[in-house]
């Protein structure tokens, strides 16, 4: 994955359970996306996409879970993005 333009967000080093999801996606070899670098370096400013995105796929709707997952994934692939 390309380095980010801000590499003081990637490089920072972070504590908690953001930190521990990147070091050990970096452990495996997986590519960090560049929107958890952002999400783990101000957590206080992006907790409430988090949220978004769980009432969204998780919350009460005609969809069942599944196929807001299928959804997006078909999204994401068409979109050429990794998640």
């Amino acid at each position: 994955m390309e380095p980010m333009f801000l590499p003081s967000v990637e490089n920072a080093e972070v504590a908690g359970p953001h930190g521990d999801i990147i070091r050990g996606m970096q452990r495996a070899g997986f590519a960090i996306p560049q929107i958890l670098h952002l999400i783990a370096f101000k957590p206080e400013n992006t907790d409430h996409l988090g949220r978004f995105s769980q009432g969204v796929m998780r919350g009460q709707s005609p969809l069942p879970p599944g196929w807001r997952e299928l959804i997006a994934a078909y999204t994401s692939k068409l979109n050429h993005c990794m998640f």
